[in-house]
């Protein structure tokens, strides 16, 4: 398999690529807006954007860093608009939210917005000086919420809700998930962590590369779910693209939000500080390997009481 994906990337590339032409013909079609603001003044409205965030407002700075990112034009920043929350599942919208996220694409983003891969939107034209105004627009909206890259910001299937080839449901988990870690200064203090959930092994939320990942199996007529650690999408955070590992035997729905918290109580008692911030939970999960991980993770399986442990046991 790998001699003949080399032959197809490094002796049949042009299929699979294209010409410097024709990149610039489809580059003409996509023209950027002229957006740009008046550089005379560009730095000193963007440091008293900071300075607002500073003095001002917490959760404000919380949202700079988490949800605006910066922009190949200076003058500019791209927002992420946050659509995980409590009461809908991971990336769902009703219609008159995609109405309130279009009415802030027009009067923010040059009328453009775009889904990510994460169940998010993205406006890509913010000018750095209407970032005050956006915030509070999106915050009303219910769009600011500053978990972007945080646990909560979790990739979810729809799982057996909505999909007839689940094994397993999703959503609940989703919840029960963002419900136990509501608290932003407990989400701050984790740190950026990836977590997917699938509700199959057709991994439409990636479950495989998350940091942590979660499966739902079937087993007699059941639903189960395995938990995955290590994985990786080939991200800046996450490093070179690989998929998790199996922590052990399948883990009934009561205990896998038990089981998230013990991994990451494990996470908080191993991590180090590195320069003035604490080590991410992928890096520690890799220096001190996935035996203390694994251990805790097990370890809740016995945790949870009455007929939910009465499962577990049988699971194991």
């Amino acid at each position: 398999v790998e001699a003949e994906y080399k032959d197809i990337v490094e002796l049949d590339g042009a299929p699979h690529t294209i010409t410097q032409a024709e990149l610039d013909r489809v580059s003409s079609s996509f023209e950027a807006p002229d957006l740009t603001c008046n550089r005379s003044d560009a730095e000193t409205k963007i440091a008293n954007i900071l300075r607002a965030a500073a003095e001002d407002d917490v959760e404000f700075g919380r949202w700079l860093q988490q949800n605006v990112a910066p922009h190949k034009n200076p003058d500019l920043r791209i927002v992420t608009l946050s659509f995980k929350r409590l009461g809908q599942a991971p990336g769902d919208a009703t219609a008159d939210q995609l109405d309130q996220a279009a009415q802030l694409a027009d009067q923010y983003s040059a009328g453009e917005v775009r889904v990510t891969h994460d169940q998010n939107l993205v406006l890509p034209w913010v000018r750095c000086d209407q970032l005050p105004e956006l915030w509070k627009a999106a915050r009303k909206a219910g769009f600011a919420r500053p978990n972007i890259r945080l646990l909560t910001d979790m990739i979810a299937c729809p799982g057996g809700d909505f999909c007839s080839l689940a094994n397993a449901r999703s959503l609940p988990l989703a919840e029960a998930i963002t419900l136990r870690y509501q608290d932003l200064d407990e989400l701050h203090d984790l740190g950026e962590i990836d977590l997917h959930i699938s509700g199959c092994i057709n991994s439409c939320g990636h479950h495989h590369s998350g940091h942590i990942g979660i499966l739902g199996v079937d087993k007699d007529g059941k639903e189960w779910y395995q938990i995955t650690l290590g994985g990786s999408d080939g991200s800046t955070l996450s490093g070179a693209p690989a998929t998790g590992k199996v922590v052990g035997p399948s883990f009934s729905a009561a205990e896998v939000p038990e089981v998230i918290e013990a991994v990451l109580d494990t996470y908080r008692a191993q991590r180090v500080a590195t320069g003035n911030r604490q080590e991410t939970f992928i890096d520690t999960l890799r220096r001190v390997g996935a035996e203390p991980f694994k251990a805790a993770a097990n370890g809740a399986r016995f945790s949870v009481t009455g007929k939910n442990a009465e499962l577990a046991d049988q699971a194991a």
